[in-house]
């Protein structure tokens, strides 16, 4: 079975950087694509951004294209979220995201199908 755990969320201020990771374990197959969702209080649960197992396909939320960054250490399996420049807008649950293979990123909840407990992520304004 898959396990997502991600790590690194906490407490910044507007304006500032923070890296979240996310450690899976289980076949690799059915994690060749991995991502980042968030879900602000009240909101539904968006995309961020995703990217496969070699990095080959890769694509992001419009609202993070330019301040945001998604690798993975496929050796290690661990998936990393670089956010750069953070907002109030920025505050959510953050969500590690894995589906097996896809000829791209999907960006909706229902194409993947494991899913991390989530982590905090607030910046103060």
């Amino acid at each position: 079975q898959v396990q997502l755990v991600e790590s690194g969320g906490g407490l910044v201020q507007a304006g500032s950087s923070m890296t979240l990771s996310c450690a899976a374990s289980g076949p690799i197959l059915r994690t060749i694509i991995m991502g980042w969702f968030r879900q602000a209080p009240g909101k539904e649960r968006e995309f961020v951004a995703g990217i496969g197992r070699s990095a080959d396909i890769m694509h992001y939320a419009e609202s993070v294209k330019d301040r945001f960054t998604i690798s993975r250490d496929h050796t290690r399996n661990t998936l990393f979220l670089q956010m750069n420049n953070l907002n109030s807008e920025d505050t959510a649950v953050y969500y590690c995201a894995a589906r097996g293979a896809h000829s791209r990123v999907p960006t909706t909840t229902y194409e993947y199908l494991y899913w991390g407990q989530g982590t905090q992520v607030t910046v103060s304004s």
